[in-house]
């Protein structure tokens, strides 16, 4: 007997309430709570609907509840399944050749902060004003992401960058929160922040040679690493939490 519209609603519903909500879904059925229980507890944009919707096409395909937990559970382990797969890829900007696809360090980094929805974090070396990457942060900010930016100084730098402050770059960028790594001059006086990284949602991670510079995402060789999944950028966001919460990293005065 086909259930096509409760096994469609199903999906919509753990789509829609995301992995965590999603098995609170599954222990209320279980535990064969109400419609209106349902709504009452599982509140966040979008889910009344998702949830009335599944709950309709339960007694239309008449699902049990128990079969219907069941169905849910299953949801939420493929999005697990999807989510922690380990996908590596190699980017490169700059000449090609024939067996190695090229493509713009600048698209990839739009990519990475397009596809965050809570947390972005990043750190550069040098960085300069860049429309394309300016855009996507603001429209990152703009839909909630907290933006956190390690920068080197020029003072940090010791003369090895010049012109305006790196942290300049990203003051058109709402409520973006910089920091830089607060090292004695003194004891290692020729230590550079020379990281570049940008992880989103700790699930994605981009590690390369690029600054955010135009220069370097456009028109410099670059080389890089795309991490989906795993262990790797939930790791690396870790240890830029840390250093911030150890006050090697600390906030610049805006």
């Amino acid at each position: 007997m086909s259930r096509r519209d409760f096994e469609t609603a199903a999906e919509a519903a753990v789509a829609v309430l995301g992995l965590s909500r999603g098995k609170d879904l599954a222990g209320l059925l279980a535990r064969r709570g109400s419609k209106e229980r349902a709504l009452a507890e599982l509140t966040a944009p979008g889910a009344g609907t998702a949830v009335a919707k599944l709950y309709d096409a339960m007694e239309k395909d008449s699902v049990p509840l128990t079969e219907a937990a069941a169905y849910i559970r299953g949801y939420v382990a493929a999005m697990l399944h999807t989510r922690d797969r380990v996908r590596v890829r190699t980017v490169w900007s700059g000449p090609s050749t024939p067996g190695v696809p090229v493509r713009a360090t600048a698209q990839v980094l739009v990519d990475v902060i397009d596809g965050a929805r809570d947390e972005l974090l990043a750190m550069t070396y040098a960085a300069r004003p860049y429309p394309a990457l300016t855009r996507a942060l603001t429209a990152a900010a703009e839909r909630g992401v907290t933006i956190h930016v390690v920068v080197e100084t020029l003072a940090g730098a010791r003369g090895l960058l010049s012109g305006r402050e790196p942290a300049e770059a990203f003051g058109s960028v709402p409520g973006v929160r910089l920091w830089h790594w607060a090292r004695d001059q003194v004891r290692h006086p020729h230590s550079r922040q020379h990281a570049k990284v940008a992880v989103a949602d700790r699930r994605t991670l981009f590690l390369g040679s690029a600054n955010l510079t135009e220069s370097a995402a456009r028109r410099n060789i670059e080389a890089g690493v795309l991490v989906s999944g795993g262990e790797a950028p939930r790791r690396a966001a870790e240890h830029i939490v840390e250093l911030q919460r150890l006050g090697e990293l600390q906030r610049l005065r805006s």
